[in-house]
């Protein structure tokens, strides 16, 4: 069973899928115009539970450095444009993402 996560950058969505089938999409915010998150193909490296400071519950680091997925201390930043990058989900939603997909995980970032 391999799992792959699809970000919408433009929609501020994550979708996850397990064996090309759609599991869930999650709402989240994205980087700002100064500031835009990264597109193209990228690996989790890890994962680090209760980071502290803006990430929330989770940091699961992205194989580009000082990029990843987090949760955040500022629920209604999400599906807005407003972080430095990284993709904020609620603390609720990265906590099951990060449960559910393994480190090596596929994250493929698009524009659109």
């Amino acid at each position: 069973m391999a799992y792959k996560i699809v970000v919408s950058v433009q929609k501020r969505t994550l979708s996850l899928f397990k064996d090309e089938k759609l599991v869930k999409t999650y709402p989240v915010g994205v980087g700002k115009m100064l500031t835009p998150t990264p597109t193209g193909y990228y690996k989790i490296v890890n994962k680090a539970p209760n980071p502290g400071g803006p990430f929330g519950v989770m940091w699961m680091g992205l194989s580009r450095p000082h990029y990843g997925i987090h949760g955040t201390n500022a629920p209604s930043s999400i599906g807005k444009q407003v972080s430095h990058g990284c993709i904020r989900m609620h603390n609720h939603d990265v906590l099951e993402l990060s449960k559910t997909v393994p480190i090596g995980t596929t994250v493929v970032i698009r524009a659109i």
